[in-house]
C-alpha cells in the first residue's frame, strides 16, 4: 500500500468524527471557492468545481453550505481572497512531503508550516518531482469480483487498479476519474470516495518508529487550517497498520 493510500484512508476516518467535521467543511468550502472563482460556477464546464462538489458531497457537507461557498467563489456573496500554494519537504526517514493549501496570508502560513516541520525534524526540500496527479477511486471490496471490476475499470478508460486491504484502488488520468466514476456507478458498484490526488512514483519504506513520528507530523500539518492536501511516498510496516487499524 502507498504512502498516499495510508494518510488518504485515516483522513477519512478523522473527517467522520464531529470533533474534525467543522474544520473539515471549511477545508471544503475553501476548495469549492477557489474552483469557482477560476472557472466558474457552473460544475458541468467546470471539472474542477465539480470534483470539489462531489468531494464535499462525500464528506455530507450540507447543500446550503456548498451553494454558499459557489457564491462565494463566483463573486455573488463576499469572502476572502484566496491563494493556492504548494510546500515541499523531507521528513523523517528521508520520505518525500507534499502539501496543499489555501490561504488568505501567504507569509503567515508559510511561517507556520515551516515551524510545524523543524519542530519534527523535517525540511523543505525539493520533492514534487517525485509525484503525479492521478484520480483515485475508491471500490470496497466485500462482494465484488476482481476479474469483474478490472475489465470494467479498463474499458471505461481507468489506468490501473490494486487491491489494499478491504478496497481496490482505481487509478486514472485526473480528466478521466468522472467518467471513470460514473461508469462505475451507472453497473451498480459502490464507490467509496473519489479525488484527484498527488500519487507517489515510488515509495520508501520505514520501520515502525520513523512511521509513527511521519503519522505526527502529517496529522499536525493536516490539522493546520490553510491544508488541503498532505501527500507523502512514506510506505508502512504491516505491524503498524495492524496497529492503526483497531
Amino acid at each position: 500500500m502507498s504512502g498516499h493510500s495510508h494518510w488518504a484512508t485515516i483522513r477519512r476516518k478523522k473527517g467522520a468524527t464531529d470533533s474534525k467535521r467543522g474544520q473539515l467543511f471549511s477545508k471544503l468550502a475553501r476548495q469549492i471557492t477557489i474552483a469557482a472563482r477560476m472557472g466558474g460556477g457552473d460544475p458541468e464546464t467546470n471539472i474542477g468545481l465539480k470534483y470539489a462538489m462531489d468531494k464535499a458531497r462525500e464528506y455530507s457537507m450540507p447543500k446550503d453550505n456548498i451553494e454558499r461557498a459557489v457564491k462565494k467563489g463566483t463573486g455573488e456573496l463576499d469572502g476572502a481572497v484566496l491563494e493556492s500554494a504548494q510546500y515541499e519537504a523531507i521528513g523523517p526517514g528521508g520520505v518525500f512531503i507534499l502539501i496543499e493549501v489555501l490561504t488568505d496570508n501567504r507569509n503567515r502560513t508559510s511561517a507556520e508550516i515551516r515551524k510545524l516541520l523543524e519542530m519534527r525534524n523535517a525540511h523543505l526540500g525539493s520533492v514534487a518531482w517525485a509525484f503525479e496527479q492521478k484520480g483515485l477511486i475508491t471500490v470496497p471490496a466485500e462482494g465484488v469480483s476482481e476479474d469483474q471490476l478490472l475489465e470494467v475499470v479498463l474499458d471505461a478508460g481507468g489506468e490501473d487498479m490494486q487491491r489494499t486491504g478491504n478496497v481496490f484502488q482505481v487509478t486514472t488520468a485526473p480528466l478521466e476519474l468522472y467518467r471513470v466514476k460514473k461508469t462505475l456507478t451507472d453497473k451498480g458498484i459502490k464507490v467509496e470516495a473519489a479525488e484527484v490526488t498527488q500519487m507517489p512514483k515510488s515509495s520508501v519504506p520505514v520501520e515502525a518508529e520513523v512511521g509513527r513520528k511521519l503519522m505526527d507530523l502529517l496529522g499536525q500539518i493536516d490539522d493546520h487550517d490553510d491544508v488541503q492536501s498532505v501527500y507523502s511516498n512514506m510506505e508502512l510496516p504491516e505491524s503498524l497498520l495492524a496497529s492503526m487499524a483497531q
